[in-house]
């Protein structure tokens, strides 16, 4: 099994889990994480497998979901989505009204929620869906009137369709070479240099892990998140131009 470097508050999970499997075994009772990002999941995965710890569930609401919550459960119980706590909320504006993800999570972080009880955030014309804990629900649905600028009504449900779980912008073109710090330096727009120095002081994750080799190679499929510039997918590597550089093509979370 791969080994996973955790830094403080990764170990501080660790813990955590080990506490909330204990409260399950003494207490029969379902007990849950708050939302953890792909990073924090892998992680919780990993203490599950050393632990070997049973009767669990990942779930963010809908299968699709990034940001998730750990569920552990008594072992008379099935593991269930219905019994996580988690609250959708639909939100409606104004089609011609442009709202982003940044601009919801800005509007709910304004409302001094904490980023661990936020999930995955929706959104397509007029329209977002919002998964967020229960103990958020209630802020949200009251509070929750403006998103920047824009008028705002929210309602705990589901809508009949839930928008595209994920939008995305194609971008391609080449490098040197298969190295993470040439491809960084593509998607970023920036220098080799700056690239190699943003890789060094640990801005970039591969894989959800952070890299600090600028020479760590690249492979299709690979996930990055560079700080500042966004996260991407590595969808092709090759062919080899005529001149000898490595045509690429990704998409890129928007």
């Amino acid at each position: 099994m791969e080994v996973i470097q955790l830094n403080e508050d990764e170990v501080l999970l660790s813990r955590r889990l080990d506490d909330l499997f204990a409260a399950v075994q003494n207490k029969n009772v379902c007990k849950f994480t708050n939302f953890l990002d792909e990073r924090q999941a892998m992680v919780a995965l990993a203490t599950i497998r050393k632990k070997h710890f049973t009767d669990y569930l990942f779930w963010g609401g809908f299968s699709e979901a990034e940001r998730v919550i750990l569920g552990f459960f008594p072992d008379y119980m099935q593991p269930q989505g219905e019994a996580f706590p988690i609250v959708p909320i639909t939100v409606t504006y104004r089609k011609e009204d442009k709202l982003s993800h940044r601009d919801f999570l800005g509007a709910l972080m304004n409302l001094m929620i904490k980023r661990e009880l936020i999930g995955d955030i929706l959104v397509q014309e007029g329209q977002a869906v919002l998964f967020v804990h229960q103990n958020a629900s209630k802020l949200v649905l009251e509070e929750l009137k403006r998103v920047g600028r824009v008028g705002v009504k929210c309602s705990a449900s589901l809508p009949a369709t839930l928008p595209a779980a994920h939008q995305y912008k194609e971008l391609s073109g080449t490098i040197s070479s298969p190295r993470l710090d040439a491809l960084v330096a593509m998607l970023a727009g920036i220098s080799r240099e700056k690239a190699s120095n943003l890789i060094k002081s640990g801005l970039v994750m591969q894989n959800c892990e952070i890299v600090d080799s600028p020479s760590n190679e690249v492979a299709q499929e690979d996930k990055l998140s560079i700080r500042g510039y966004g996260k991407y997918i590595l969808q092709r590597i090759g062919p080899v131009t005529k001149k000898g550089r490595v045509s690429i093509s990704c998409l890129k979370y928007i």
